[in-house]
């Protein structure tokens, strides 16, 4: 199993967020499941190599 944080938060009826991962990449859904699905799909697309030029963020080891 695979974990990956997400930021999210409700404006109005919506349910909105993206991962920490892809901060450019948001979705919505009109309930938290549903955004959680929704960003589950988007991890899949995004992770696929089938979109181009998707900006990440990623933490560089330092010694």
């Amino acid at each position: 199993m695979i974990k990956k944080k997400y930021i999210y938060w409700r404006d109005d009826d919506v349910w909105l967020g993206y991962l920490e991962e892809y901060p450019d990449c948001w979705t919505q859904g009109e309930t938290e499941d549903e955004l959680r699905e929704n960003l589950l799909d988007i991890y899949s697309e995004l992770t696929s190599g089938n979109i181009q030029n998707i900006r990440r963020v990623v933490e560089l080891e330092i010694s």
